[in-house]
């Protein structure tokens, strides 16, 4: 398989992206293989895998918002902030029972919109050059800074009531860079008294990332890389404004010259798709005014794999 363009993964729980990355590198027969935005062990759902030259895609897809489905439990909170950690002081039932539906939907609302949340510290952020898990489970102490995230929706979707824990199916849209880990540790913490009632992440599942949807990911286990391949022609029309090119502007742009559109102006910093005549994608381009120049070109060895989804 020679082709370029991205693979849908969904993700089973037990195992690492890495392994995915590494299942797939063997399915497709090649090294070029990454992915767009990392899931724990625990959590099931979209990975985007870059085939070959397409891993520059995946710059584009990383920032994009996503969609979540996650179980938060009330009534302790963890190491980890999810249920691989280990469970810290249970909250009472006393202090349970007290917890309202209305206090509920009051701590969702808290944290909703654009917020300042500090991610988990067994996260893979990297503080002075080591990941943040890496100093965790050498037995530092690690405190990282809140950061800007948004979560443009924060839905309940339904509450389970059990001895020692209330249970929150929810749903969450959100900017990228966002922990629903440190959601669930932060609506557990601020409801309660006093120190708050706990809360630690049970299942999370990953729905959408941008333009592209679990419903239409592959299952690790019967993966056919080759006919699982959106062709990265297709890939890249998806994310970006596309500008179909003459023989001669493809040329161009392949060789670092800046092409003239007298009748067009692209957006204004916004990547757009530049695509040949043949159907490949010749590489992603920005307009300055009438004029564009290349961000990133793509080989021409891999046209036939590129352009083998059109038409």
């Amino acid at each position: 398989m020679t082709g370029s363009g991205l693979i849908l993964i969904d993700k089973p729980a037990g195992i690492t992206s890495h392994d995915v990355v590494a299942r797939v590198r063997k399915a497709a027969g090649t090294r070029k293989v990454g992915h767009a935005g990392t899931l724990d062990p625990m959590a099931t759902g979209l990975l985007i895998l870059g085939i070959n030259s397409s891993t520059r895609l995946l710059t584009y897809i990383v920032g994009a918002d996503k969609e979540y489905l996650a179980t938060i439990r009330l009534g302790a909170a963890s190491t980890t902030d999810d249920a691989e950690g280990e469970l810290l002081a249970p909250a009472s039932q006393e202090a349970l029972d007290a917890v309202t539906a209305e206090a509920i939907v009051a701590g969702i609302a808290e944290l909703t919109g654009e917020i300042e949340q500090v991610p988990s510290s067994v996260s893979a952020i990297k503080v002075d050059g080591k990941r943040a898990y890496a100093r965790v489970r050498a037995g530092e102490q690690v405190e990282l800074k809140a950061r800007a995230v948004t979560i443009s929706e924060f839905e309940l979707l339904g509450t389970r009531r059990e001895p020692g824990a209330i249970d929150l199916e929810v749903r969450v849209v959100c900017s990228s860079g966002t922990y629903i880990r440190s959601l669930a540790r932060d609506l557990g913490a601020g409801l309660g008294v006093g120190a708050g009632v706990g809360g630690h992440l049970t299942a999370l599942r990953r729905t959408r990332v941008g333009a592209y949807d679990v419903r239409d990911a592959h299952d690790l286990a019967t993966l056919d890389a080759e006919a699982a391949l959106i062709p990265a022609v297709d890939a890249a029309g998806r994310l970006f404004e596309t500008l179909e090119l003459t023989e001669q502007q493809a040329i161009d742009l392949t060789h670092g010259r800046r092409i003239h559109l007298a009748d067009r102006e692209g957006p204004g910093g916004e990547p757009v798709a530049a695509i040949a005549p043949t159907g490949a994608l010749v590489g992603l381009i920005e307009f300055r005014g009438k004029e564009a120049r290349t961000l990133v070109n793509f080989p021409t060895d891999e046209a036939v794999g590129q352009a083998g989804g059109r038409g």
